[in-house]
């Protein structure tokens, strides 16, 4: 007798079962279509925008921000739009993501903080995409700036990753937003040299160097009388893609010239006297 009254209460609750799935399939089916919906017309909304903004020539630093930023936005819209259609009141949803959005924020100031440093990049442009900056005792290209950090390429192709928050507040050296640059090279010579040939050799190298500019005019200063010699200090300019160059060369071409000349090229040396 329990046995049959077990099995008429199994049968009840299939029954059941099979009835709300019936009427929760056009739900669930409509929030497919939603979700699917959805995805596409972010994927389209990105690629529109992306055309045009590219079309007008607007900064890609610009472009993959705002991307990011719509992309993520659109896409909490569309979660609340999806629970709604499966039937979930979104009163209380939203209720409870407020109140839960107020306690990740408590627990990610710092990426809160982030965030608005990323702004602060995008509205005061410290540097862009493409750039080569130095900050926070890291050196590289600056490959994207994302929502919560700047990716950074090295030159020896490692990628960083550089909060946005110590960024914006911190000392950044930007060495791609002028055309040119200069050079300060240090050079020591002995005292018994003749400072008037020296300074004509350097001449006759800047000269030969088609990659140091004339506008600026080079200069040569006397920087300090050291313990072991005569420091000049070698002021010289180039287009920003060649200073790397002009440099190496420099350096490559006064030592023969020096030497050439006679004139010695200092270095530390002690004099050790022994009395008997």
């Amino acid at each position: 007798m329990k046995a049959l009254f077990a099995i008429e209460n199994i049968d009840v609750y299939l029954a059941r079962f099979y009835s709300n799935l019936v009427d929760y399939v056009p739900s669930l089916i409509s929030a497919v279509i939603v979700l699917i919906l959805g995805l596409l017309i972010i994927k389209l909304f990105r690629r529109i925008v992306k055309n045009l903004m590219t079309k007008k020539n607007l900064d890609p630093t610009l472009l993959k921000f705002v991307l990011d930023v719509f992309t993520w936005v659109f896409r909490v819209i569309l979660f609340v739009t999806v629970i709604d259609q499966l039937g979930v009141k979104t009163t209380s949803l939203m209720a409870a993501l407020g109140a839960a959005g107020i306690a990740i924020g408590l627990a990610l100031q710092g990426s809160l903080s982030n965030f608005a440093g990323g702004l602060l990049i995008i509205m005061f442009k410290p540097f862009r995409v493409g750039d080569y900056i130095e900050a926070q005792g890291q050196a590289g290209t600056v490959n994207s700036i994302q929502i919560f950090s700047t990716k950074i390429i090295t030159g020896n192709n490692q990628v960083i990753y550089m909060p946005n928050g110590a960024l914006s507040n911190g000392t950044i050296k930007n060495f791609s937003q002028e055309p040119l640059r200069r050079a300060e090279i240090v050079l020591g010579v002995g005292y018994n040299s003749d400072l008037k040939q020296v300074k004509q050799e350097i001449l006759n190298v800047i000269g030969g160097d088609p990659n140091i500019l004339r506008e600026p005019a080079p200069s040569i200063d006397v920087k300090s009388l050291s313990d072991d010699s005569i420091e000049l200090a070698v002021y010289i300019w180039s287009e920003r893609a060649k200073y790397g160059r002009m440099v190496s060369d420099f350096y490559e071409n006064i030592k023969p010239s020096f030497e050439k000349a006679g004139i010695q090229i200092s270095y530390p040396q002690k004099d050790i006297i022994t009395k008997k």
